[in-house]
């Protein structure tokens, strides 16, 4: 399938996986060469006690191999002066031959060539199962933020970044990462962007979550799109590339800062909400599906939602665009529309096992 080969040639074009594929082939010849010489030292010794000595071919054999070993074995047949030159040849042929095999072998152990294989191996098996996975571009302090949420919500998802020493970072974080620009198809193809949920990009430079956007949303015209933006003018950019949020760290930061000053006790209800692992209260949104939720076409009050789940329903996002802040009780529930609901994860549960009977994963598509 074209899918396939184009990840396949994606895989290909992975510095971080060429360099480490080339580390890897450099030590397989290495060894192979190693054991070709000493499969040689063999053959030749084998054949000259044969031929030259006139010995029996097992005889011959034997004495090749205990000569290689240097176990100290007396001689099968006594030798001449020119059978215990050639000997002596052989010992330090032998000794050359595994010595160097010695060192290749202990050389890939020591700088963990064949761990990173079998890492290499893994990640790659984790990147062809990717799927509805969210991807995250850049892991500088805020992508780091954001991976630590995402694990924080068991959300599957893959860091990309085109420096190594982050992507090396995120690794020994327990991330699944790679090295790439992803500002390139190919790289976003190695992503599975066809088949990804949301593409948060958090590059520190604006040119590079510009084109990011861009490059995501043409390849993907579904996906949610997440961008960090330095300043006003940037935001509008991305926005009218296909940015479905533009989030600016020092205009979000300012913001919040100053209602710390005004509003301290309603930042730090929303704090406990929004950040923190030890939190008590959770917000989170629920899809409305006809295919699944049977409190469609009912009213709040009818649908007992609160009653038996014990959630705070904050908010309704209709399907056609309209937002509904604390609804009252008359509200009726239609098809496509998001709950947006306050509880404790406990409670959410409770509200998903109730909307979504046919699935214990909580909805995480995020709409547009």
């Amino acid at each position: 399938m074209p899918y396939q080969k184009s990840t396949r040639a994606s895989w290909e074009n992975d510095r971080y996986y060429v360099a480490l594929k080339q580390r890897y082939r450099k030590t397989q010849r290495e060894l192979f060469l190693g054991l070709l010489a000493l499969l040689g030292v063999i053959i030749m010794g084998t054949l000259w006690y044969w031929q030259i000595e006139g010995w029996h071919f097992t005889d011959a054999f034997y004495m090749t191999v205990i000569t290689l070993a240097t176990v100290g074995f007396s001689e099968i047949q006594p030798l001449g002066n020119r059978g215990r030159i050639f000997t002596i040849v052989l010992i330090f042929l032998g000794i050359f031959a595994v010595g160097y095999i010695a060192n290749r072998f202990t050389e890939a152990i020591v700088k963990g060539y064949f761990q990173e294989g079998v890492r290499l191996n893994q990640r790659r098996k984790l990147m062809q199962e990717l799927s509805h996975h969210y991807i995250l571009c850049g892991f500088g302090r805020t992508g780091r933020q954001i991976a630590e949420e995402f694990r924080l919500q068991k959300i599957r998802f893959v860091v990309v970044d085109a420096e190594e020493e982050s992507v090396q970072r995120a690794q020994q974080l327990g991330f699944v990462a790679i090295q790439g620009d992803a500002t390139l198809d190919d790289t976003l193809h190695l992503l599975k962007i066809e088949s990804a949920v949301c593409l948060v990009s958090a590059l520190t430079s604006d040119a590079e979550n510009l084109y990011t956007v861009l490059s995501a949303r043409t390849l993907n015209p579904q996906v949610r799109i997440i961008a960090r933006a330095s300043s006003e003018e940037a935001i509008q950019k991305l926005q009218r590339v296909g940015a479905d949020a533009v989030i600016s760290p020092y205009i979000t930061g300012g913001k919040r800062m100053a209602a710390a000053a005004l509003r301290p006790q309603v930042m730090d209800f929303v704090d406990g909400i929004f950040s923190g692992g030890d939190r008590t209260y959770y917000m989170e949104e629920f899809l409305l599906d006809p295919l699944v939720c049977s409190q469609i076409g009912q009213t709040l009050k009818d649908s007992q939602l609160r009653a038996q789940t014990g959630v705070l329903i904050v908010a309704i996002q209709r399907n056609q665009g309209e937002l509904l802040i604390g609804p009252t009780s008359d509200v009726r529930l239609e098809p496509e529309d998001f709950l947006i609901c306050l509880g404790t994860a406990e409670q959410l549960q409770a509200m998903n096992r109730l909307l979504s009977p046919l699935s214990r994963e909580p909805l995480q598509r995020p709409n547009r």
